[in-house]
C-alpha cells in the first residue's frame, strides 16, 4: 500500500485541473502543464482533488500509483508556485553573464567561454557581486533540474580546492592535498 499514493492532490484555488483519460492537465497562473499517466493506473477528480488509484495488484502498478501521483502534484505546484535551482559559481575568475535572453556564458576556466543555451520555459538569471550566483527556474520541475545538471556539468566541483560551480547548499566533500 503506497503511503503516497493514498493522499489525493489538492488543487488550489487558481488552479484547474481537466482529466481526458489517462491525461492530466493543470492550468493555472503560471501556465499550463499535462502529464500523461501510465495505463496501470487510474486517475480521477473528486471533492478533495486529484485521486489516483492502482488497476491491479502487481508490483508495476503499485510502483506506478505513487510515482504518478508524485508527477500530477509536480504539475500543481509548478502552475500555482514554480521551481527554481540556485547555482554558485565559485573560483578566481569564474563568472557567468546573460547574451541576450536565451543564451549564458561561462567563464569557468576553460580558455575559452562556454555559452549554453537556455530551452523555452526556463529563465535564467545571474547575480551575485560577481556573478557568481546563476538562478534557473520556471514551471516544469524536471526541465529546471535538467538545466541546473547541465550548467553544473561544465565544471563540477573538485575536491582539492573547491573550485567549480555547485549547488546552493551543496556540501563538497575535500580532499586535504600532497604532504612534504
Amino acid at each position: 500500500m503506497s503511503r503516497i499514493g493514498k493522499r489525493p492532490v489538492p488543487v488550489p484555488s487558481g488552479v484547474t485541473a481537466t482529466i481526458d483519460g489517462q491525461i492530466v492537465k493543470m492550468k493555472g497562473p503560471k501556465g499550463e502543464l499535462a502529464f500523461s499517466a501510465p495505463e496501470e493506473v487510474t486517475i480521477e477528480k473528486t471533492d478533495a482533488g486529484v485521486e489516483v488509484k492502482p488497476r491491479g495488484d502487481d508490483k508495476r502498478s503499485r510502483s506506478m500509483w505513487g510515482t504518478s501521483r508524485t508527477q500530477i502534484q509536480n504539475l500543481v505546484q509548478g502552475v500555482s508556485e514554480g521551481y527554481s535551482k540556485t547555482l554558485e559559481i565559485q573560483g578566481v575568475g569564474y563568472r557567468a553573464a546573460m547574451k541576450g535572453k536565451d543564451k549564458l556564458q561561462l567563464n569557468v576556466g576553460y580558455s575559452h567561454e562556454v555559452v549554453h543555451d537556455i530551452p523555452s520555459g526556463i529563465e535564467v538569471k545571474v547575480g551575485g557581486a560577481k556573478q557568481e550566483v546563476v538562478t534557473v527556474s520556471g514551471i516544469d520541475r524536471q526541465l529546471v533540474g535538467q538545466v541546473a545538471a547541465e550548467i553544473r556539468a561544465y565544471r563540477p566541483p573538485e575536491p582539492y580546492q573547491g573550485k567549480g560551480i555547485r549547488y546552493q547548499g551543496e556540501y563538497i566533500f575535500r580532499k586535504e592535498g600532497k604532504k612534504k
